[in-house]
């Protein structure tokens, strides 16, 4: 799949994407963007299935919806209300120290760029363009498991980690894209790009494809 085909292709990926389960993240944004609690439900995401990540951020935000108010929750309420998300009390430390700095550095406010996100304890390029891209609706490429493995699957670039693909996704994709591409994505990762054995037939752009590393399919 080269840029063209892309761009060919999106449309179809679009519809099919619809039939399928979009990430509670991407869900929870559309209805209220909020930048903080796209950051925390992101780091509650780590490790853990979407509908447990889901369950554990509204638990969460019941009990607090901001940093100020989150930073004076104490670690073990905070591990109560989020588990069985995995690293659940590892998690609750840095939900409730992130917190701090937001408020004391930033005056409870969430930054809204890249480059200040990452300068945050704990925050990594993922959750970074996750809040650029869901919380402010700012252009970013999140790239996780799904869409490093599909997009070296379709043969669009040719990466050995997420952080290469963010990049050479950045170099090539017109900025329209960057947006939708990690929802996209996750959705068409789980439901019919599987890591292992794709659901080839179900397909809606097999023929754009160049299944690298694709042995075998349904």
């Amino acid at each position: 799949m080269d840029l063209k085909e892309f761009i060919k292709a999106w449309p179809l990926l679009t519809r099919q994407v619809k039939s399928l389960r979009i990430p509670w993240l991407d869900q929870m944004s559309a209805e209220a963007r909020d930048p903080f609690q796209v950051l925390i439900s992101c780091i509650l995401s780590l490790r853990t299935q979407d509908k447990t990540t889901g369950e554990a951020s509204q638990r969460l935000f019941r009990l607090a919806q901001t940093p100020g108010k989150m930073s004076g929750l104490s670690a073990e309420r905070i591990q109560k209300a989020i588990y069985p998300v995995g690293f659940y009390r590892v998690k609750a430390h840095r939900i409730r120290d992130l917190s701090r700095e937001i408020q004391e550095k930033y005056r409870g406010k969430v930054p809204g760029t890249i480059e200040e996100l990452l300068s945050l304890k704990g925050v990594g390029r993922k959750t970074a363009n996750l809040v650029v891209t869901l919380g402010y609706d700012q252009p970013g490429i999140c790239v996780d498991t799904h869409v490093h493995r599909i997009s070296n699957r379709w043969g669009l670039i040719k990466t050995k980690n997420p952080a290469q693909t963010e990049f050479a996704l950045r170099e090539i994709l017109p900025i329209r894209y960057w947006k939708k591409l990690n929802g996209y994505l996750v959705a068409f990762g789980q439901g019919i790009c599987k890591p292992i054995s794709p659901l080839c037939t179900q397909c809606k752009i097999r023929t754009f494809c160049a299944r690298v590393g694709v042995s075998r399919s349904r």
